[in-house]
């Protein structure tokens, strides 16, 4: 059965009326899924490459670390969940709803972090950021440079307007990750994201990009 709105004669514009403009789009259709992911060169032994399949052990790994769990609504995933999800993000890839990359060595190994521009509105021009890394990426200062790396080429080769990172307040390590990325803090989100230990307050994070250049 349908509803009286579904039935409803369309609307039709007064005789003589201009039509609106259309709404302009910050980035055109076709951008990401006309190209392959790239590979991002960061300084020192890491990169930013996509994930594979070979991958998921690491993937695995991080469901188990308590500290990602702590702070990411990250679900217990098995060898073949994995490589699953890691299909699922080259999918989101080639329809242009996410970027996800392997934050790994140079010289070939398992992924030891991970970061991403997640929620993307291409017509918008609009994402954020995501990270976590394994035991084996931190106190390397890898993560502030992969995320000013991602927001480059968000910036300079995707055309997004702005990037915004979010974090518990009670996450001092994700907070110095977007400042020394160069991303401000806008403001505190009150009770915005449910954690294993209940509501957490969340920083709001934001860069644009008439923001001047991104740091190296």
């Amino acid at each position: 059965m349908q509803t009286p709105a579904e039935t409803a004669p369309a609307a039709t514009a007064p005789a003589g009326t201009v039509p609106a403009p259309a709404l302009p789009r910050v980035v055109p259709p076709g951008r990401m899924a006309g190209r392959p992911q790239p590979v991002l060169d960061l300084p020192g032994p890491f990169h930013l490459r996509p994930w594979t399949p070979y991958d998921a052990p690491a993937l695995v790994e991080s469901c188990h670390d308590p500290e990602i769990r702590h702070w990411n609504r990250t679900p217990v995933l098995t060898p073949a969940g994995a490589e699953e999800r890691i299909a699922r993000w080259q999918e989101r890839w080639r329809a242009e709803a996410a970027a996800v990359w392997a934050v790994a060595p140079s010289g070939g190994g398992l992924p030891v972090g991970l970061i991403g521009v997640a929620d993307l509105d291409l017509p918008g021009g609009s994402g954020e950021i995501m990270y976590w890394l394994l035991p084996a990426g931190r106190g390397t200062g890898v993560m502030a440079g992969a995320t000013a790396r991602v927001s480059r080429w968000a910036f300079d080769e995707l055309g997004l307007h702005r990037l915004r990172i979010t974090h518990s307040v009670a996450n001092p390590a994700s907070c110095r990750v977007a400042e020394k990325a160069g991303f401000p803090l806008e403001g505190t989100m009150r009770g915005a994201l449910l954690h294993a230990d209940g509501w957490h307050d969340e920083h709001l994070h934001a860069r644009l990009s008439t923001d001047g250049p991104v740091p190296a």
